[in-house]
């Protein structure tokens, strides 16, 4: 190895007084701590001449908690799209604009993708100031693999459309797919949809993880069905992610799922063992069916 260290990069973090950026910039907030506002995001909402957000009076209390003066302007899922237009002509004109969520890292189940995707699209400068994350902070928290991980917004609201979801991600599992799973929720909502999920993807590992970085931070640990419980009977409050960790043995579900096919087939038509099967584990009914119809002419073989 040479010893001139000048030819090559220093890994060591670097403390890069630069202006802030020009153009589109994504600025994370904190989600819940306002000790976890960076130094580059307050700059780079000082020198904005715009800053976009879910609610005007939300993010006009965060910047005058920072002592911050900026024009607010909303941008939500209803009026996106007609945003787009008079956004990308102030950066075409070289104007700084800042686009913040309620909290926590912008586009993560928050409303801007459509506008990045413009602005990308007529070679408009686009950057971030990276912070907090409520989904990456429970992971981290919840002693579940962290490795490879799929987040995945807020489930369903409605219940069949819920438990129809989840079906087909333990379809995707079944197929190969194995992953720790991130979802946000509804404190309202929490202990049905672990209750879904424990139907779903019995016997699982998970974590719920309450108010990060907030004074009543929580994160209980524990089987699904527990979890679902806990939350049956001890109502949650506040901001609420949802970690599950990976399957098992994918070779042991397929086999689970072929017994349960061959003891429905034995007493029942294609049709109906299908429908059985795929009502008692909530997998896609097309997919048991399919699966089914294998057993079926494999046994008449």
């Amino acid at each position: 190895m040479s010893d001139d260290a000048s030819d090559h990069p220093s890994d060591e973090p670097r403390d890069e007084r630069i202006a802030p950026a020009v153009g589109f910039v994504l600025v994370s907030t904190p989600i819940g701590n306002l000790g976890d506002m960076t130094q580059r995001a307050r700059e780079a909402l000082r020198a904005a001449d715009l800053v976009l957000c879910e609610d005007t009076r939300h993010t006009a209390r965060l910047l005058t908690a920072l002592g911050v003066a900026a024009r607010l302007e909303t941008l939500n899922e209803h009026n996106e799209d007609a945003r787009t237009a008079s956004v990308l002509a102030r950066l075409r004109e070289g104007q700084r604009v800042a686009l913040v969520s309620d909290a926590g890292t912008p586009l993560v189940s928050d409303p801007g993708f459509r506008l990045v995707r413009a602005a990308i699209a007529e070679g408009l400068p686009v950057s971030a100031v990276p912070g907090a994350n409520a989904a990456v902070m429970a992971l981290v928290l919840s002693g579940l693999p962290p490795q490879p991980f799929l987040f995945l917004g807020f489930p369903p609201p409605r219940q069949a459309a819920r438990r129809a979801g989840f079906g087909r991600l333990r379809a995707a599992e079944q197929a190969g797919l194995s992953a720790t799973l991130i979802w946000h929720e509804a404190p309202h909502r929490l202990a049905e949809s672990l209750a879904d999920m424990a139907d779903a993807f019995p016997a699982r590992p998970a974590a719920v993880a309450r108010e990060l970085t907030k004074r009543f931070e929580e994160v209980r640990r524990g089987e699904l069905a527990t979890l679902a419980a806990h939350y049956a009977e001890h109502p949650a409050r506040g901001e609420i992610t949802v970690v599950l960790g990976p399957p098992g043995d994918a070779g042991a579900d397929a086999e689970n799922l072929d017994q349960r096919l061959r003891q429905a087939l034995a007493s029942h038509s294609v049709k109906d063992a299908a429908a059985l099967v795929a009502g008692a584990t909530g997998l896609p009914r097309k997919l048991v069916y399919a699966r089914a119809l294998a057993l079926g002419r494999a046994s008449e073989g």
